[in-house]
């Protein structure tokens, strides 16, 4: 059942303020999904609270999520596409649906993050002697963006994507050495023989994935994020943005935990990364003040 046969079907049982909500979705639900629930709670002539509790009457965890599962009820989706996208949309149809689904998706994995995962996560990499990124398909491309962020700081990281050159990474690897896997799905066959492979040899394997998969199970330590995403239909859109913006954080919390004096260094890699670029007035035109 849909969200919106859920509101219909829900709506004689809810409280005289609940009703307006559900009412005002009911007659213009594409509204809803690009509406703050400031916006919502005027248009329903409620409270926020109210379209809170709301949400949580529909057996959504609050708005953002209550937004996500309207939108996929509007929309069945297009095959080997977006589960947002129908194939009659406009360009600026489609282009409002990823960047509504993407937000909202990404408020509903923070929502759900293990913040004691991440610090531990965060400890293993800064006390790390070197640090590897690996992922095949779509979370290679998310690999490789985390050593060009890692590359920055003064620790050794390697990322490959042949399947080869990460299995005698991980047979030449050892204590102190940090790997993190990178799988949506956590089901990729090499992500979990990696796992186990780089345990065997004593390092510590974070693996960035999915609940109840087997490259969790396989894991030292794992970074679940809960993303509502089907990548076995659908091209990986959140799913690649939810891994890159943890990535972020973790980046972000190495800097933090390293102190000063490492910030310092940082300083002089930004400073030598600046000397080869343009200037940003150069090429401005002629009559440009």
């Amino acid at each position: 059942m849909n969200m919106l046969e859920t509101i219909r079907i829900q709506r004689d049982r809810l409280s005289k303020s609940e009703r307006k909500v559900a009412d005002a979705i009911l007659q213009a639900p594409q509204r809803a999904i690009h509406s703050s629930i400031a916006a919502l709670a005027a248009c329903a002539g409620v409270s926020e609270p109210t379209v809170n509790r709301f949400c949580r009457r529909m057996e959504t965890r609050g708005f953002p999520d209550f937004k996500l599962h309207l939108a996929q009820s509007l929309a069945s989706g297009t095959p080997w596409v977006s589960r947002s996208v129908d194939e009659n949309d406009s360009v600026e149809s489609y282009t409002n649906k990823i960047f509504e689904s993407a937000m909202a998706s990404l408020d509903q994995v923070r929502q759900t993050l293990d913040m004691q995962a991440i610090n531990r996560a965060v400890d293993w990499l800064s006390q790390a002697r070197r640090i590897t990124f690996f992922g095949l398909g779509a979370s290679a491309v998310v690999a490789h963006d985390a050593m060009n962020k890692f590359l920055r700081f003064n620790v050794p990281v390697f990322y490959s994507d042949d399947i080869v050159v990460q299995r005698m990474n991980c047979i030449n690897g050892g204590s102190g050495d940090v790997l993190v896997l990178i799988s949506h799905t956590g089901r990729t066959r090499q992500m979990v023989e990696l796992a186990g492979l780089a345990r065997d040899n004593d390092m510590m394997v974070i693996a960035i994935t999915s609940p109840d998969s087997p490259l969790a199970e396989e894991a030292g330590l794992s970074l679940l994020l809960e993303v509502p995403e089907d990548t076995d239909i659908y091209i990986p859109m959140v799913s690649r943005l939810a891994q890159l913006t943890l990535l972020d954080a973790l980046a972000t919390g190495f800097t933090l935990r390293r102190g000063a004096k490492f910030r310092e260094n940082l300083k002089r890699v930004k400073e030598a990364l600046r000397e080869s670029r343009f200037d940003k007035g150069l090429f401005l035109p002629d009559n440009t003040e």
